[in-house]
Parts: C-alpha cells; structure tokens; sequence
C-alpha cells in the first residue's frame, strides 16, 4: 500500500518527515493540507476525522497511521533501519536526540502557527511584536545550539559526523523558518556550516517547502 504523507509545504514539521522518506528512499504521496489563516484545511471535518488533533504532519504507511513527526521519525528508522537516522552507539543516539529536542520541544512550539496566531489574535500583539516573539526564542535556542555543535567531538560536515541524521532533519526546517521571519543568524557559524552542508544533498533539496506541489507558483 502507498505510503501517504499530510502536509503543508511551510510546516516545519512535515519537512521534517518529508526529509526522513528522501533520506530512506521512500516514495509516498503528497497530500496537501492547506493551514493558511481563512482556508484552515486542517479544522475540515474530513481531516478532523483522520487526524483529531488537526495538525500536519498525518503518515500513513499501510496500516500504521501516524500523527506528531518525532513518532513518525522513529517509526521510518524502525520499519526502514537503513540508512538509520540515529548513530550505532546508546550515548551517542542520545546526544542526536538531545540536539533534536532542543529544536522540536524548546524553539518549535514557541513558535509554531497556533502560537502565533493567538499571540496576534486573542493577545492583540502587532506584526512588529510578533517577530521580536519569534526572534527570541529562535535566538536563544541556537545560542545553546550553536554552542554546543561548535564545542563537540561528534560534529563533522553534519551535528553527527558525515552523515546526515536526526539532528540535521530537525535543524534545517528550523533554520529555514528563521530565514523567512527574517532572525539574524550570523551569531551562528556552526549552524550555518552544517546547513549549507546539508544543501549539497538530494533528501533536503526535494523536501524543500519551494519544491513542494503546493508551494506557490512564481
């Protein structure tokens, strides 16, 4: 059965998953979940239905259907183990974990669609307030970050190594997001270096939001 992947070309965590399949070589398909403010696609009753919690990404792998991308990711290098997305040994599986929860659990939600919304609607702040919200959080999550990539005996072209891995499918999104609200990120050498690394590789080209079909059209 055809692998299916829910999603919106600017989700931070769809690009996420998008990465993981072109890494592992997975075809699925696209089905676009539009989440722009005044369409909101993903409130629909049909996709309230599939996925209760309404949000993007939604995978679905035969029987196994699967919301929240970190459960997407593990299950991909469990089902799919090469080539894995975690290094071989426990503490150093931990420490690509580590760098990808500090994206996925201390910048991400902060400021993630909903958030800013509610900022913006329920809280009254303006565009100007908004973006300093974002700024901050993106800001002080890569000052941890990038100080603790830059200080690492594990660090290569990627956070791991050579080779890409979960901390990089969790990185670039990330990054990619701070570039289009406009964050300053020259403060982050290191985390640019391996950002433009990961540009020189297929997976995170296709999974680009511009490359997606429902990427607006210049």
């Amino acid at each position: 059965m055809m692998r299916i992947l829910y999603g919106y070309f600017r989700s931070s965590a769809a690009f996420r998953v998008r990465i993981a399949l072109g890494l592992k070589g997975l075809d699925y398909e696209h089905r676009a979940i539009n989440l722009k403010p005044g369409v909101s696609e993903q409130k629909s009753e049909d996709y309230l239905k599939l996925n209760p919690q309404g949000r993007v990404p939604y995978f679905i792998d035969g029987d196994v259907a699967l919301s929240q991308s970190p459960a997407i990711l593990e299950y991909l290098d469990e089902a799919y183990p090469r080539p894995s997305l975690l290094p071989e040994g426990m503490a150093d599986r931990a420490y690509v974990r580590q760098l990808a929860s500090l994206i996925g659990c201390d910048i991400h939600p902060l400021n993630n669609l909903s958030v800013l919304m509610r900022i913006k609607g329920q809280l009254g702040a303006d565009e100007d307030a908004t973006n300093s919200w974002y700024h901050h959080w993106v800001t002080e999550g890569f000052t941890a970050l990038e100080a603790m990539l830059a200080s690492s005996e594990h660090r290569g072209r990627f956070c791991f190594g050579d080779t890409p891995s979960m901390a990089d499918i969790y990185l670039v999104p990330q990054v990619w997001n701070a570039r289009r609200f406009g964050t300053p990120l020259d403060a982050f050498p290191t985390i640019l270096s391996i950002d433009a690394a990961c540009q020189q590789e297929q997976a995170f080209i296709a999974a680009a939001p511009e490359n997606q079909p429902d990427a607006p059209q210049a």
